[in-house]
């Protein structure tokens, strides 16, 4: 389902059509037609919108906020100056849908905006037949997520509403340049005389992933016209508008908030080292070392520091613990570290959660042998203003060794089966983004599987990101083949 850029096809280059014949004898022909109307289309609507935002600048410059409040659906949005690109798509709902006096819970479809009313009823009277059909066009198509099925970068895309399952050839210049196979769109499409457009469209490209939440809506919409026995129709998205533009703005802000890092049992990073006194390094070592779950002493002690009279003098381990929940094939998780030396026992963790457990499990076990001195604690940015710590730096020494090791191919095999193990366990995890289900589960029905199908593209997206030469990677198809769904071609 990749889309690749466009090559240049000469007039006596095959046409891409496969017909046989050459290309200025086929197919060229009729893409010039195209593009000559596109362009005087584009130009028409571009003086039209132009004019009606003139228009409404100077008749209703004040009430511009107001619809920008009711589009965001919040009273305190940000201020509308620094909106950016998102007027892409909120300048069409403020010229062409959006109407003040309307209640929010009116469910009437092919209404005519407010401005759009004004401008109609003042400017008429010089109104082309095109500027009729763009206005019709752009308050009676609906707003809805389209999903790229095929991308002609430069030229146009073929897309299929989530919501209705309709597929459309649009012809876009700009977003195909970047829209890719399994890409989401926020966006209303012109029917125009000879061809379809994209009359407006968000300027956040949605990833696959986001999918899942879209399907969800279907579902929601579709449990509101169950009693009518029929799949959704264009009518009813322009029925739940406020509805579709809600998961919109939902998926709009999680995707423009600030990452949230978090460890594998899914609490806030937040880097704590906590310091205590111990009375022997010995004793202490004695009582912490079950807390390193599946090692012996022994095993802990193979890289120990000893004295000439063979007394500890320091001993660094993990604290474990058995398996991990989000990887089911791990065999251990490795919750901090711990490390004895000259009267001090200095352990780090990453999170508020793990400092606490960890400092109730050192003072149970060392009792009156062991004080704790203090707790220092610093968020991943705070850490990031400061140079690398020596384990940074040993982290990175690690990594370089790894890379090493990888250039051995039966390290690197070993290394490949051990991660397709993890994928493939994938199947049985409970993943939050299919309610709970497993993906084994989910594909058991059709919009599962489609759910399922988005998660898996967009790990197939995250893969292509280039690590180092060395770099392994799951067979995702392999995953799809077990999960009986149809494997991608490269």
């Amino acid at each position: 389902m990749r889309s690749y850029p466009r090559t240049k096809i000469g007039r006596n280059d095959p046409c891409p059509c496969g017909s046989g014949r050459k290309n200025k004898h086929c197919c060229l022909a009729s893409q010039i037609a195209i593009d000559r109307v596109w362009e005087r289309q584009h130009e028409e609507s571009g003086r039209l919108v132009g004019q009606m935002m003139r228009f409404a600048a100077r008749e209703f410059g004040e009430l511009a906020y107001e619809a920008w409040k009711d589009f965001n659906m919040s009273d305190f949005p940000k201020p509308l100056h620094e909106a950016g690109e998102e007027c892409r798509i909120f300048m069409p709902y403020y010229l062409f849908q959006w109407d003040p006096k309307r209640s929010p819970r009116s469910k009437k479809t092919n209404r005519r905006g407010f401005v759009a009313s004004c401008y109609v009823g003042q400017e008429s009277e010089r109104f082309t037949k095109t500027d009729w059909i763009f206005i019709e066009q752009a308050t009676t198509q609906p707003v809805s997520f389209y999903e790229v099925l095929r991308s002609d970068p430069g030229h146009g895309m073929a897309v299929q509403d989530v919501l209705t399952r309709e597929e459309t050839d649009v012809i876009e210049r700009t977003a195909s340049q970047t829209a890719r196979s399994g890409d989401i769109l926020y966006a209303q499409i012109w029917h125009e005389p000879e061809l379809a457009v994209l009359g407006c469209c968000a300027p956040l490209c949605i990833p696959p992933k986001k999918k899942v939440e879209v399907i969800e809506l279907r579902k929601k919409l579709r449990k509101k016209i169950a009693k009518l026995h029929r799949d959704l129709t264009k009518d009813d998205l322009l029925r739940y508008a406020d509805t579709i533009r809600e998961t919109y703005l939902d998926i709009r802000d999680v995707m423009h908030a600030p990452p949230r890092f978090t460890n594998t049992d899914g609490e806030p990073l937040h880097f704590h080292t906590l310091t205590f006194r111990v009375e022997s390094v010995a004793f202490a070592f004695q009582a912490l070392a079950p807390l390193a779950v599946g090692f012996s002493r022994e095993e802990l002690l193979e890289h120990a520091e000893w004295d000439e009279s063979g007394e500890l003098l320091s001993v660094e381990f993990d604290w474990l613990k058995r398996g991990n929940r989000k990887m089911k094939a791990w065999e251990n998780t490795i919750l901090g570290s711990v490390k004895i030396s000259e009267s001090r026992l200095v352990a780090e963790v990453n999170s508020a959660e793990r400092a606490r457990r960890l400092r109730q499990e050192i003072e149970d076990r060392l009792g009156l042998s062991g004080t704790h001195e203090n707790t220092v604690s610093q968020t991943l940015d705070r850490l990031r203003e400061f140079p690398q710590p020596p384990k940074a730096t040993e982290a990175l020494a690690r990594e370089a060794k790894l890379d090493a090791l990888l250039r051995d191919p039966e390290v690197k095999a070993s290394m490949q089966a051990t991660m397709q193990k993890d994928m493939e366990a994938w199947m049985y995890q409970k993943i939050p983004a299919l309610g709970g289900r497993t993906p084994i589960e989910a594909v058991r029905d059709p919009d599962g599987r489609e759910a399922v199908e988005a998660l898996l593209l967009q790990w197939e997206r995250n893969d292509e990101k280039e690590v180092s030469p060395n770099q392994i990677r799951g067979d995702i198809n392999a995953v799809r083949r077990l999960l009986q769904l149809v494997p991608q071609t490269p």
